[in-house]
This record gives C-alpha cells, sequence and structure tokens, in this order.
C-alpha cells in the first residue's frame, strides 16, 4: 500500500475529475501537487512527458487526462477518442516505470464493458461481449490502457491500479451540447429553454435507458481512498449502486431549473446502453461509499453553471 504524502501529479487537472481532485487534495497539505496545463505539457508527446517525469519525479500519479464525450462526439470522432487517448496512456505510463514513480491510479470508465453484460456490472465481465458501438473507440483505448497497467505490474512488478467510475457529473463539467455527456446537456438544454420561453425541449431517444451517475466530488474522495488502500491487477467499480432513468433525469432537472414546457423525446435517435449500473460490492467492502444525494448533487451543479456562465465550457 501506500504512505501517504509526497509528490503527487495530477494529469487533466483542469477538467471535470481533474478539479475534483485539487479540491480534494487541497485539504491534505502532506501532499505536493504537480499539474501542467495542455498547452504546458502534451501528454500525447512521448518525448516532453518523460522530460517532466525526469524533472519531476512524482511519487504517484493519478490520470485523469482523456479525450471524452458522450454519443455524439465519440460518434462523430472516432480517430480523436482512439488516437488521443492511447498516445496519452502510453506516454504516461511509461514515463511513470521509466522514472520510478510508485503508485499510479489509471481512471477508466464504464463503456469498457460488453453491452449485454449482467447487471449490475462486475469487473470480471470485462472483455466477455462486444461493446455497444457508439461508445467503441472510447472503450477501447481505455481497454488498452487497462491492460497496459496489468502489464507493467506483471513484467516489472509496478503498482499501477484501474478505477472505473460510473458517469460523473459536477462543477467544471462541459456544457458543449455539441460534445457533452448527457446531464450537462440536459443542464443546458433546460436552462436556455427557460431563458428564451421555448414551449417545448427535444431529446435523444427514448429515454428509457438507464444510468448511474456519480458526484464528481465523490469520485475525488474513491481516488484518494484507493492510492492509499488499493493494490491490485484487478479493475475496480466506482459507483453509488444506484441507477435512473434518463426519463426521470430529465424530469428532475427541469424541476430544479423550473422550466414549464413540454419534453419530447425523438426516437429515431440512439439509446445507447439500455442500462449501465456497477456491482460496486469491492469497493464497499474495501471501506469507501459515496455520499452525495443525487438531486442535491444536480442542483450543486446547475448553482455553478449559473455562477460560471462566462467561464464555463458551453
Amino acid at each position: 500500500m501506500s504512505s501517504s504524502g509526497g509528490k503527487l501529479f495530477i494529469t487533466g487537472h483542469q477538467g471535470l475529475v481533474g478539479r475534483a481532485l485539487l479540491r480534494h487534495y487541497a485539504s491534505k497539505p502532506e501532499w505536493q501537487i504537480i499539474t501542467r496545463t495542455r498547452a504546458e505539457l502534451d501528454l500525447r508527446d512521448q518525448h516532453a512527458t518523460e522530460a517532466f517525469f525526469a524533472t519531476e519525479q512524482p511519487d504517484q500519479v493519478i490520470l485523469a487526462a482523456a479525450t471524452v464525450g458522450g454519443i455524439k462526439a465519440s460518434y462523430t470522432h472516432p480517430v480523436d477518442f482512439l488516437l488521443n487517448n492511447l498516445q496519452i496512456q502510453n506516454s504516461v505510463l511509461s514515463a511513470a516505470h521509466r522514472y520510478d514513480t510508485k503508485k499510479v491510479l489509471f481512471l477508466g470508465s464504464t463503456c469498457i464493458y460488453p453491452k449485454a453484460a449482467a447487471m449490475p456490472i462486475r469487473e470480471d465481465s470485462l472483455l466477455t461481449g462486444p461493446m455497444e458501438s457508439t461508445n467503441e473507440p472510447y472503450g477501447v483505448a481505455k481497454i488498452a490502457g487497462i491492460k497496459l497497467c496489468q502489464g507493467y505490474r506483471h513484467q516489472y512488478g509496478r503498482d499501477f491500479i484501474c478505477g472505473m467510475p460510473a458517469n460523473l457529473y459536477g462543477s467544471f463539467d462541459n456544457f458543449d451540447p455539441e460534445h457533452s455527456h448527457v446531464l450537462p446537456s440536459l443542464i443546458r438544454r433546460f436552462h436556455e429553454a427557460k431563458l428564451h420561453d421555448t414551449p417545448t425541449v427535444t431529446l435523444w431517444g427514448s429515454g428509457n435507458p438507464k444510468r448511474e451517475f456519480l458526484f464528481v466530488d465523490d469520485l475525488a474522495s474513491a481516488c484518494a481512498f484507493l492510492l492509499e488502500n488499493y493494490s491490485s491487477a484487478d479493475i475496480i467499480n466506482i459507483g453509488c449502486g444506484w441507477e435512473i432513468s434518463i426519463r426521470e433525469v430529465a424530469e428532475i432537472i427541469r424541476e430544479i431549473i423550473g422550466y414549464q414546457g413540454e419534453i419530447l423525446w425523438d426516437t429515431t435517435q440512439p439509446d445507447g446502453n439500455p442500462r449501465r449500473l456497477l456491482d460496486i460490492s469491492r469497493m464497499e467492502q474495501l471501506g469507501w461509499k459515496a455520499t452525495t444525494d443525487f438531486r442535491q448533487g444536480i442542483a450543486a451543479t446547475y448553482q455553478w453553471f449559473l455562477d460560471n456562465r462566462a467561464t464555463a465550457r458551453v
């Protein structure tokens, strides 16, 4: 297990997950947090990444940097999702090995799991069937990252661990309607519909798929917990163990925002996976649980959106 304190390199610190990690570690002065913007260090560049590791010599790394997005973004830009993520992972993991980083936490995604996986999804269902096609470019890259971490552990004894978070939401999310995930997209859509007094909002799909949503500050807590308490080649799920339909989510967001119009569902558009609920028993056995109520998390996210409209990714 890891000792507490030292140099921690948080990759992707300006993203949704990275910002939550910075908030979490702000109260932990024993850690010296190292960050680099994309302009300062392009993690896809192997040579630049190795030079950074040679200079900074981080004790631990949380690999949260990734090219991410919803169904539409993944479907439209498969090369970006596959190539960027492979390059980031390969650069960081190989540099961490070469410069003797003590521990790395690699963050994956639920989209690595087969489309037809039994619910709730157990970690050992990985690679037992085909993935949902809309998520495949991102999922394939993440599976490659998992296998690379496991390879470094097997071949070189590296303490590289892999956490698989549920769908995330919270402050500093991406609210761009073309590239965002479902929750920030719905917040943006309903906010603008209310603002412009639009009579209807049309949403993709049937609204029937169910999803598990994890507040990003809960994920940050889980990451710190895993660095301290987990060391295994096995991937581990990070979630809240609770699911809700997209239709219900839309109603909750509409209510919180105060939009009075009608919701229409465009069933000619894809739904994605029908369900996505993680088996979180392993995480619970270790002693960690998510604590944020979904409605309160949505309200906090919407308040952040209102407070940061000028600088939010929209």
